[in-house]
């Protein structure tokens, strides 16, 4: 094997089902790692390696595992295609993608799909192996079919559970278990009607997304609607908070700092804005962070990190971001110097402000830094006796700038 790692995706068909060139690794590896049930659908007569079932965490035993076989030819054993929410990218991170030989077999989507009739690229996977069930909430749009990648026999019941407290009870759910197997069967209701406690442990979801009447529509563009956040007051309106999220532009796999959090609004909707857009939300008052951690799982982004703390001194030792929101405490001595220093070249950073001494701070900011410097003003009809006249809110100044790039 050349100093390779072998990764051969398995199916529920085990043995039979594996293409001769996926065979021929197996019988040749001198050890095998695989869970368990990976491990017992290989004929001993056949694959004479030493087994070595998976630890639990896997992750973290990864490099010491490989490490400890060393030098022997090694192949590893996952459900479907490897390089689908599977142990590949685990393994590449450890040893580097350029030592891998992935072997795929049909993933459990690909069957799913072909099982419905659905076409593969029109549908949305989401995968609740490892990540909190709230994740779902953000994918759940009328009409969308869903796949959901369960974590065991728990998941189709709590699933639906989070469909009927969320709006979302006449969704049909069905579950396919053991796909590609000879024990291949498929469960199906709605999530209100759900009446399965546990399932097979090896399943997918299907879901055909309806909301039910009533239930708050959410876009996928930001500017929710107020009345998606639980909120004291301190919220970034709807009609600025999407001025603001254009501003600061997210980008896959990019990292926002949401200074003076408030709400979260602004980091649960950049978070939105990709699955891979990550945020963290720096807030001092412990009720208000709290609240921005529901909101985040209400809204199906539960990994928003949330830092109770006051900024400037919040900020030391996080992770260096891509884009910078302040949306409170601008004149706190430092706060602007201490977010502008943590932006790399090319960052951006969007600062929002009602007050005459924030506004003079950002208009000198302005002068020094350039950028955009806007005044952003909305009115909603009221009835006025008998007729209809308009209110205003508070205007708001907005600064916004790019960090120059380097030479």
């Amino acid at each position: 094997m050349n100093g390779a790692i072998h990764v051969v995706g398995i199916g529920a068909d085990g043995w039979d089902g594996l293409p001769e060139a996926s065979r021929r690794v197996l019988r040749s590896a001198e050890v095998l790692l695989g869970a368990p049930r990976q491990l017992g659908l290989l004929p001993a007569a056949d694959c004479p390696g030493e087994r070595v079932a998976w630890p639990s965490p896997l992750r973290p035993a990864v490099p010491g595992l490989l490490a400890a076989h060393e030098g022997r030819a090694v192949a590893v054993l996952a459900s479907g295609d490897p390089s689908f929410h599977g142990i590949a990218r685990t393994l590449a991170g450890a040893v580097g993608a350029d030592r891998l030989r992935v072997h795929p077999h049909p993933s459990s989507v690909s069957y799913a799909c072909a099982r419905l009739g659905w076409p593969l690229d029109a549908v949305d996977t989401v995968s609740l192996v490892a990540r909190p069930l709230a994740a779902l909430s953000a994918a759940l749009h009328p009409g969308r079919r869903l796949l959901v990648l369960g974590e065991g026999p728990g998941t189709p019941a709590l699933v639906a559970a989070l469909l009927r407290d969320t709006g979302w009870g006449g969704t049909r759910v069905r579950v396919l278990e053991q796909l590609g197997g000879p024990r291949e069967r498929l469960l199906d209701a709605t999530a209100a009607d759900w009446p399965h406690e546990r399932t097979d442990a090896l399943h997918v979801l299907a879901l055909d997304c309806v909301r039910d009447p009533g239930t708050l529509r959410l876009g996928t563009v930001p500017g929710l609607p107020d009345e998606a956040y639980e909120h004291d007051g301190q919220l970034t309106k709807r009609y600025v908070r999407a001025a603001t999220l254009a501003a600061l532009a997210p980008a896959p796999g990019e990292l926002l700092w949401d200074v003076g959090g408030g709400s979260g609004s602004i980091g649960v909707e950049w978070m939105r804005a990709h699955r891979d857009c990550r945020a963290i939300t720096v807030e001092k008052s412990p009720e208000r962070a709290a609240r921005i951690a529901r909101n985040a799982d209400a809204l199906g982004v539960p990994a928003l990190r949330v830092v109770t703390a006051a900024a400037p001194d919040g900020l030391a030792g996080l992770d260096r971001p891509d884009a910078v929101f302040v949306g409170g405490g601008l004149t706190a001595p430092g706060l602007l110097d201490a977010c502008w220093a943590a932006l790399p070249p090319g960052g951006r950073l969007v600062a929002n402000t009602v007050t005459l001494e924030s506004e003079a701070v950002l208009a000198a900011r302005h002068r020094r830094h350039g950028g955009e410097l806007v005044r952003l003003a909305t009115a909603t009809a009221v009835p006025v006796g008998g007729f209809t006249g308009w209110r205003q809110a508070m205007p708001v100044t907005q600064w916004s700038v790019t960090k120059e790039e380097e030479a």
